[in-house]
């Protein structure tokens, strides 16, 4: 009986032992798994510390990729790593830790100053194929080398007996190879190859070097943006200052504008230079282009412009022109010009001199009748004073005459079926809306609202000058 019941108690605790046993391994292998993933975890939050805190360093992306260089050298024990991307068909070096050997320079004073080493290194290209670097990208095959001194792929290196142990991985993101990371020396234990350990290793930060690359990728974007925004703002507070703060008030004359661009900023311009007491200069201008190439261009010939128009310097119109030209010639490349209508308006006798240079056609609306002048004159910076020529007309302003000098976005708006709005319908619009009469900025309006109505999209800077006569006919 007592035999019996220590034989049944047996089989009883024997599997409860065993099950025990294996929920005990468990938990030990449980706990293992979770203090893996746990120092995993503080690796790459310390990564991300240090890769963050290099963005901020005055490297900027550079210093990044240093500090990532540097994170991986520390986890593999490394004396030296560097991480290359491949830009076309060539491998470049972005992120350097240590006195990195793999350079084809035998100048040893590189290795005194990491900046001078980085540069030296940024300026090897590897073609993809040729030499270790380059071949491990071809064959994407991760490689240990024990000993760099015995394998001929590395000869080509100046100091390479003196290399130790290389071991390289390439950075392959949804199977596209976008780069390689190497590390050279084994700090562990001087002169010996790198460990199976140490491989692996370098294998699984491999990940890591990915996740900053990308992260890479999307500061430069934003840097960019960021870049990109400020030189819009500084290009409209540029724009915002070329234009006048106010219309003048010329006696029986009044002068309006009206600007708007069609990217963020404009390569329009309008400018009114008072020459003496009686005399005033009245510019419209369009720069070749759009965007900030434009504007700059306007803001060069505004300065010309104003220093030509200033009193004692000006004479005539053919001469202001013949100077600018001359100026924008000798100082902007052959693409670049720019085009301007000047109105010289004389209120002493109420006679108004207009001269173009590439712009388009005056428009005068006087006695219900609509006139259109175009003096010859050539765009300023395409041609030396010698073969450019600017031709002037001059006519009287009697009240209720309304002139106006506007860019080629108004009259080459396009429709839904590619047709400008042309001359002829710009110059009844102006007509129809002189007719109406009222304020000048209401006449501008209506012109504006016609072009607006007309066109699909703005694909050009557009802008009006006005000047009426307001006295009585």
């Amino acid at each position: 009986m007592i035999a019996g019941i220590i034989v049944f108690l047996a089989v009883l605790i024997l599997p409860l032992g065993l099950l025990a046993t294996y929920y005990f391994r468990r938990s030990n292998a449980l706990e293992r798994a979770l203090d893996r993933a746990n120092e995993r975890r503080r690796e790459i939050t310390k990564f991300l510390s240090r890769f963050s805190s290099g963005l901020q360093e005055e490297d900027g992306v550079e210093g990044a990729m240093h500090s990532a260089a540097r994170h991986v050298a520390e986890q593999t024990d490394a004396e030296s790593v560097a991480i290359y991307e491949v830009f076309g068909s060539e491998l470049r070096i972005i992120g350097v830790f240590g006195n990195y050997p793999l350079i084809h320079s035998s100048n040893q004073l590189l290795f005194a100053r990491h900046h001078h080493l980085f540069e030296a290194l940024r300026r090897e290209e590897i073609p993809l194929g040729k030499g270790f670097l380059g071949g491990l990208a071809i064959t994407r095959e991760s490689e240990l080398i024990p000993d760099a001194a015995a394998d001929s792929r590395f000869v080509e290196y100046p100091d390479f007996a003196n290399f130790g142990s290389i071991m390289a991985i390439p950075l392959l993101r949804e199977g596209i190879l976008v780069g390689v990371v190497c590390a050279a020396g084994n700090q562990l234990r001087s002169n010996t190859s790198f460990s199976e350990a140490q491989f692996e290793r370098l294998k699984l930060l491999s990940g890591q070097i990915l996740m900053v690359q990308n992260l890479v990728k999307v500061y430069s974007e934003i840097s960019k943006r960021e870049r990109i925004d400020q030189e819009l703002d500084f290009a409209r507070h540029l724009q915002q200052s070329l234009l006048p703060p106010a219309f003048p008030a010329w006696d029986q004359f009044s002068i309006n504008a009206y600007t708007r661009s069609a990217k963020e900023v404009n390569g329009d311009f309008y400018d009114f230079v008072e020459i003496d007491d009686n005399r005033l200069l009245i510019i419209i201008g369009d720069a070749s282009g759009k965007g900030i190439p434009a504007c700059m261009l306007t803001a060069m010939t505004r300065s010309y412009a104003r220093c030509f128009a200033a009193a004692g310097s000006f004479t005539t119109l053919t001469d202001f022109l013949q100077k600018i030209n001359d100026k924008l010639f000798l100082d902007t490349d052959a693409d670049r010009f720019i085009t301007l209508g000047c109105c010289l308006l004389d209120r002493q006798n109420s006679l108004l001199e207009f001269a173009r240079a590439g712009h388009t056609d005056l428009i005068s609306f006087v006695h219900d009748h609509i006139r259109t002048f175009s003096p010859a004159g050539t765009g300023l910076g395409i041609l030396p004073n010698e073969f450019a020529t600017f031709e002037t007309i001059c006519l009287a302003i009697e009240p209720g005459t309304s002139v106006m000098m506007y860019s080629d976005g108004l009259s080459e708006a396009l429709n839904k079926d590619e047709e400008e709005f042309g001359l002829t319908r710009l110059s009844e619009v102006f007509k129809n809306s002189c007719e109406v009469g009222g304020a000048p900025q209401g006449i501008i309006d209506r012109v504006v609202d016609a072009v607006v109505t007309y066109e699909v999209e703005q694909n050009d800077d557009q802008t009006i000058v006005l000047i009426r006569h307001t006295g009585k006919a």
